[in-house]
């Protein structure tokens, strides 16, 4: 259906039934002294032609466009098939609503329900939701939600979580009674486990952990949920490459009662920071506190398979303050383009895309650390992220490097200051390994 504008008539008639004579009348409450009395500084109207020319214009002015990028800290490039975007794109997905009425929403339903359960079987864990906003509020909504459940006013997270994801949580539980305190790390690059053996207490409500963490450590997850459980604490597991889970073994299995992390690696393009994909699941003995939406199976009257929205224990409107949660809508449309990714890829097809992304990570960084002037940070194991420590300058080396078009990753000196020259080096299966040998070669040059 296209689009057509009011005529003047439609106007007149309009005015006419609500009984004012011009449209500026709508206005007339609006103090005169914040009005503004002239057009807006805006184009005039352009072809469709002209349009995309001048949008042409502006992304030429777009210099990173084409440069080699080794940049990830929680966005992460990968190869996204065709069929992702072909299938996500159909009308059918693009257009439902939140599926409140399941006898017109079956197709929304089944791919939330197929999310939630490729979620739970990548994390190990029994129950999912239909999605959160992004990793970062997800960790927020974990943290909340091991509150709840222990009522203790303490929680535990790890320096070598994602910055922003502390400091989203940081604004989460601001008012809510909730103390944070921050577990250090060790030159492995791990959560220093002695520190947290010593601020683990009665009062813990959870501990948090990140693997593979923002150094791109993977930290040993099966000893941080012991120490957790010991304590009387639950163990919260954030993941924001969860490609990590083709190889790792699933958090579930290693005692976390809560995953939580980002799924943008899964079939969502680096688009300027959004839209991502949160997604969280559970022990089902938590699934009353669980924050958010979940779909389930069952029949119709006639004994055939359908899908419901079963549980919707965040919805103010149903649950008024006794909500688990104030966010209102899931990412459906994300979740559905990394359903189809799953789903195309298969078990194997993400083992392959793991390996590949650890195996280059790896190489990158055995050719880095031979390097004059380049030293690895961090001992421990990697996935497809690691930290590098320059003998330079960063800033003229990083300015070097962006001349002959190369981004070399990410200073991290403004989150860890005692980490000044250091280089978060992000390396997927979208890097050939000339291009890694050429980030060697120019550091070394630069350095």
């Amino acid at each position: 259906m296209g689009y057509i504008s009011l005529s003047e008539k439609d106007k007149k008639e309009m005015m006419d039934r609500i009984g004012i004579s011009s449209v500026a009348e709508l206005f007339r409450t609006i103090p005169e002294d914040v009005k503004l009395k002239r057009k807006l500084k805006i184009p005039s109207p352009l072809t469709e032609v002209e349009l995309v020319g001048r949008f042409e214009e502006f992304a030429q002015r777009n210099k990173y466009r084409d440069f080699l990028s080794f940049l990830g800290a929680g966005a992460y490039p990968h190869l996204i098939p065709y069929v992702v975007d072909y299938l996500s794109s159909r009308g059918e997905f693009v257009s439902p609503y939140t599926p409140y009425q399941p006898e017109v929403s079956q197709g929304t339903l089944q791919v939330i329900f197929e999310f939630q359960t490729l979620i739970c079987q990548l994390t190990g864990m029994d129950i999912a939701n239909a999605s959160l906003y992004d990793g970062a509020s997800g960790a927020a909504e974990a943290v909340l939600m091991a509150h709840r459940l222990k009522e203790k006013p303490r929680v535990l997270i790890p320096l070598a979580l994602h910055p922003q994801y502390r400091k989203v949580i940081r604004t989460y539980v601001k008012n809510l009674g909730v103390t944070l305190e921050e577990v250090g790390y060790t030159e492995s690059g791990r959560m220093d486990l002695e520190d947290l053996k010593r601020k683990l207490d009665g009062q813990t409500s959870a501990v948090v952990a990140q693997s593979p963490n923002f150094f791109g450590v993977v930290e040993d997850l099966g000893k941080i949920s012991d120490m957790a459980h010991s304590a009387g604490a639950l163990s919260v597991v954030v993941i924001t490459e969860p490609v990590s889970l083709g190889l790792l073994e699933a958090p579930g299995a290693l005692g976390a009662d809560i995953v939580t992390g980002e799924g943008q690696p899964f079939g969502i393009p680096l688009s300027f920071g959004g839209p991502y994909l949160g997604f969280m699941s559970c022990s089902k003995e938590f699934v009353r506190q669980f924050p958010g939406r979940i779909a389930g199976e069952t029949k119709d009257v006639e004994g055939r398979r359908g899908f419901v929205l079963t549980l919707s224990t965040r919805e103010q409107f149903i649950r008024r303050e006794r909500a688990t949660s104030n966010i209102c809508t899931n990412q459906a449309l994300c979740a559905l383009r990394a359903t189809i990714f799953l789903e195309t890829l298969g078990k194997e097809g993400l083992r392959d895309l793991a390996w590949q992304n650890m195996q280059k990570a790896n190489y990158a960084l055995e050719k880095l650390s031979q390097a004059k002037g380049i030293n690895r940070k961090f001992s421990g194991s990697i996935f497809n992220e690691f930290v590098i420590e320059l003998s330079a300058d960063i800033a003229k080396v990083e300015t070097a490097l962006r001349e002959k078009g190369v981004i070399p990753g990410l200073k991290i000196g403004e989150f860890y200051p005692g980490l000044g020259n250091c280089l978060l080096v992000c390396v997927t299966e979208t890097h050939k390994k000339e291009e890694i040998d050429q980030l060697a070669s120019f550091l070394e040059e630069a350095l």
